[in-house]
């Protein structure tokens, strides 16, 4: 049986008491006592078993309830599929008793909350942006959606001091890649910052804890700049008899973190850490008169960028959304952004009609807003006489309509669901599924008609492949696919052929010259290649081995040639540029393979070719992870690479576990160290003579830049482990004048 100790105890009266007090308003005696019955049974016959991190089950589920009551404003479907989900999950109880007992929305919720569980389970690591669309495709009620961000907002918060440190920052990666993009895309902002919040401190708690004490070092600071800034705007506005409020917001710690990798700047640099937004208590019918007046007001106390002005009062956006922005000078020439609008605009955005996310550029989110508008008002009236599994069908039929006019969603005949791109054809579903099959691929049954290899596919077309062990790729099947994948995979397939067929030909001629018992000369099969109009060595072998030309045909060429050459006389006339060939060899090793240290690849696997990733050069002793590439094998970037989020959130299904397993000697690897710190005299002396001093340590090129007393530069050195790294940095970083080294 699963048994609270002291402190849960006190947690779950805490989480209990105040669930009890949200709920009071839409949960009867009855429903209370029918959950307290069920989750009782589930513990008592030991059927409920603790969850990830032995979190105790019924408190981690008033955790998660809170949040969803009071962030996400779900009810009483919400909270009671969520509270039966473990009871259900445990076979204490069926779906089929809950809807007899509860109704048809509590156990659809239900279902889909159990058949999300499955999929996650059964491929976790799938495409994120496709298992996004496959779980909002599962999920027939987009509570289950709401629910599945709450819970990992709640395990997030929860494993905060879990030692299982592996495990942690794997719920990490899901949490950024995955729940944080759901969250950013139902409007649900408060959430996604926490989740890229906690993900960043996870995953790179040093750089979190960095920021995190920096922000703290300068808020007081912020605070007495904001104060000054605001002071006469306030002033100004009052005496113009506006009705508002006004405050500054401190950017989260992910988006400063984001904009330093992006910038390639260190926290110093950052100055726009926070924007003013004044809210205006206005009539509607006043609204963009004031809005334009409280502008007006900002602009003569601060000069405005005109090129950072936004105007969504004149042309709202097409999402609802309405806001004055502008970017104006402060006092010691900071940029500071002002944002303006009424207390009925505020709440449009604050209630997730996808503002914040669309005015911060990201573009491709076709159809949302108008969804999420009608998602909130049926949240919202989900108590109504409105029958609310109709109203949730239309709802999620919209959005699929809008969201994936973009895509195909194409199913096997097993049922497997793939997406596409729109205009993706047989072709590049055959190379979709996998390489080999497109090669393969000779046409497919769409829908149990016979279709060639261009038709074109639709949404929910069920496509059987049709294949032939004598089938090759060809050329022009590059005109035939629309995929980037497809096209590479084609490229990939003509040049493994085409090297089949170099390597044939090659053993043709010489199993040819070893029966006949002739002697190979490499001059007089210069001259021949020459002859018979191949620009390279790898074209005219390729021909050999496709039978374009007859092994026959080039010993009886060759003899003849080598006849002349052993007679200069019949060849005199002969210039040196007849003799220009192009010799092709075949690819040399990828450079960058490093085979002298050891990495353990996937866990197990040594010995396995990978490429050190040059975006973030990771060196020995790094914390790193495995990219699959398409066309260049395993590629090593560091868990902080620039790069990593997006591989993550794009491409999660080819991210392989990587460890240093061991140390050859002598390895070094090349570090880019950028250095800032106060112009003195001398100073770039002290850092390159430290440097000369370090064993094992070269300096391969310096790069240095002075501006209004500081200097910035880039150094270049050779290391041989991120501990003698480690060691170099502190010591710069001890130099008199240095204020920041960045690797």
């Amino acid at each position: 049986m699963i048994i609270l100790d002291k402190s849960q105890k006190r947690k779950f009266k805490q989480a209990y008491k105040d669930v009890y007090w949200d709920t009071k308003d839409f949960l009867t005696k009855k429903e209370k006592e029918y959950l307290k019955h069920w989750i009782r049974e589930a513990i008592v016959t030991e059927k409920m078993q603790l969850l990830r991190f032995e979190l105790h089950p019924v408190l981690y589920r008033l955790h998660t309830a809170k949040i969803i009551i009071e962030d996400m404003n779900l009810k009483r479907s919400g909270f009671i599929s969520l509270m039966l989900l473990e009871v259900v999950l445990s076979d204490t109880l069926s779906i089929k008793k809950v809807k007899e007992d509860l109704g048809d929305e509590v156990a659809t919720i239900l279902t889909g909350l159990v058949k999300t569980r499955e999929l996650y389970q059964k491929s976790p690591v799938i495409e994120s942006e496709n298992f996004r669309n496959l779980l909002l495709s599962f999920a027939e009620d987009m509570r289950v959606i709401l629910i599945m961000i709450a819970d990992r907002v709640n395990l997030m918060r929860a494993i905060n001091n879990h030692p299982n440190d592996v495990e942690r920052k794997r719920t990490a990666n899901e949490a950024a890649y995955l729940y944080a993009p759901l969250a950013h895309k139902l409007g649900l902002y408060k959430l996604k910052s926490e989740l890229e919040d906690m993900s960043l401190k996870y995953l790179q708690r040093e750089m979190y804890q960095d920021i995190k004490e920096k922000l703290n070092e300068t808020k007081a600071k912020r605070d007495a700049y904001i104060k000054n800034f605001i002071h006469p705007i306030k002033t100004k506005l009052e005496k113009e008899g506006l009705k508002f409020s006004i405050k500054g917001r401190t950017k989260s710690i992910y988006s400063i973190w984001n904009k330093m990798v992006r910038q390639q700047t260190p926290f110093e640099r950052i100055f726009d850490l926070f924007a003013i937004r004044i809210i205006l208590d206005t009539p509607y019918e006043r609204e963009k008169q004031e809005c334009w007046q409280a502008y007006s007001i900002c602009t003569d106390m601060y000069m405005p960028n005109p090129n950072r002005l936004r105007d969504w009062l004149s042309v709202p956006k097409s999402n609802g959304y309405e806001s004055l922005h502008t970017t104006v000078m402060g006092p010691e020439g900071r940029w500071v952004e002002i944002q303006i609008r009424t207390q009925r605009m505020d709440e449009v955005a604050e209630r997730g009609v996808a503002a914040h996310w669309r005015y911060k550029g990201v573009k491709g989110e076709t159809g949302l807003d108008e969804w999420l508008t009608s998602m909130r008002e049926a949240l919202e009236n989900q108590e109504s006489d409105i029958d609310p599994n109709e109203n949730g069908r239309e709802v999620m039929d919209q959005f699929k309509m809008d969201l994936y006019e973009d895509e195909v969603f194409v199913f096997t005949p097993k049922g497997d669901l793939y997406k596409l791109a729109k205009g993706a054809t047989v072709l590049d579903f055959a190379f979709r599924i996998h390489s080999r099959l497109g090669c393969q691929c000779t046409g497919a049954i769409v829908n149990n008609k016979h279709a060639q290899l261009k038709q074109v596919l639709q949404s929910g077309d069920q496509v059987e492949i049709l294949t032939s062990g004598t089938q090759q790729p060809k050329r022009d099947w590059l005109n035939i696919v629309s995929t980037s994948k497809a096209k590479t995979k084609i490229r990939q397939a003509i040049k493994e052929l085409s090297a089949r067929y170099v390597a044939f030909g090659k053993e043709e001629i010489e199993r040819k010259f070893k029966n006949r018992k002739i002697e190979y000369d490499d001059k007089a099969m210069m001259r021949l290649i020459k002859k018979m109009n191949r620009k390279t060595v790898t074209e005219f072998y390729q021909d050999i081995g496709e039978g374009t030309i007859s092994v026959n045909e080039v010993f009886d060429q060759y003899l003849k040639i080598q006849a002349q050459l052993a007679n200069p006389q019949t060849d005199q006339n002969r210039t040196a540029d007849n003799y220009n060939v192009t010799a092709n060899s075949f690819p040399e090793d990828e450079e960058g393979h490093i085979k002298e240290d050891v990495l353990v690849i996937d866990n197990e696997l040594k010995g396995i070719d990978f490429t050190l990733s040059k975006c973030c050069n990771p060196i020995y002793g790094d914390d790193v992870f495995g990219f699959v590439t398409i066309n260049e094998g395993i590629k090593i970037h560091r868990s902080d690479c620039p790069n990593a989020p997006q591989l993550r959130e794009k491409y999660g299904y080819r991210i392989v576990p990587a460890r240093w397993a061991g140390k050859s000697t002598g390895k070094t690897y090349p570090i880019n160290l950028r250095i800032i710190g106060q112009d003195d005299i001398g100073i770039v002396t002290n850092i390159t003579s430290l440097i000369n001093k370090e064993p094992g340590v070269s300096l391969r090129s310096i790069n240095v830049d002075s501006n209004d007393g500081l200097f910035s530069g880039t150094l270049t050195v050779m290391v041989t482990s991120q501990a003698m790294l480690k060691a170099l940095i502190k010591k710069i970083k001890g130099v008199k004048g240095i204020k920041q080294v960045m690797r």
